[in-house]
């Protein structure tokens, strides 16, 4: 049973994510340690706040450095909601406030008609030759988004007013923006195959 150490933030609630990585068959361990994320064979940054406020806590602890060396190293690690946000450069939600740098892009705010935030079930797309990610439906909770991927990410997309990225996986990395933990048999399969990941991988 491989172990998971599920970075906290100060601002998501972990009860969905632990019983989600739990039925996958893994065991979760909650931590603000920078040792235990960087020792763990897999790790997942969940989020559910603020990207400024999140990043006011990653930082000067040490764990956001852990994150960018985590997969800059290739191993295993899951980013769900918030948490794929903040691999951005920056976010309109918190203008002047640096993202862990990860993904050169600008993650931005929905706008016109839409409802905001998106709250409910989506259909993701998922692109050929994926890993991990396969289409279907997923439960969203977001009022920010992903407008692209950097190359050497295979993306899925989805459709809320506009075409955002609402998941993408490189390697032993995957990001969602959906929440898989609230998705069903869908989600747990995708949590699953991501959990599997093999340790020789590492």
């Amino acid at each position: 049973m491989p172990k998971v150490a599920v970075i906290r933030t100060g601002l998501a609630n972990l009860a969905s994510v632990l019983a989600g990585l739990r039925r996958a068959g893994a065991e979760p361990e909650v931590t603000e340690d920078p040792s235990v994320v960087r020792a763990a064979t897999h790790a997942v940054l969940p989020g559910v706040g603020a990207f400024g406020a999140a990043m006011a806590t990653l930082d000067p602890s040490g764990l956001a450095e852990e994150v960018r060396a985590r997969i800059g190293a290739n191993l295993p690690t899951l980013c769900v909601c918030l948490g794929l946000q903040l691999l951005s450069e920056e976010s309109e939600e918190t203008p002047g406030v640096r993202g862990l740098g990860i993904l050169p892009i600008q993650v931005r705010r929905f706008s016109g008609d839409v409802r905001v935030p998106q709250l409910g079930w989506n259909r993701v797309e998922a692109p050929d030759g994926a890993r991990y990610l396969q289409s279907g439906y997923a439960y969203f909770a977001n009022s920010y988004y992903a407008p692209s991927a950097p190359e050497g990410w295979l993306a899925a997309h989805t459709e809320h007013g506009v075409r955002f990225v609402s998941a993408m996986e490189r390697g032993n990395i995957l990001a969602c923006q959906f929440h898989p933990e609230l998705s069903g048999d869908w989600g747990a399969a995708l949590l699953k195959r991501w959990v599997e990941t093999p340790a020789e991988a590492h």
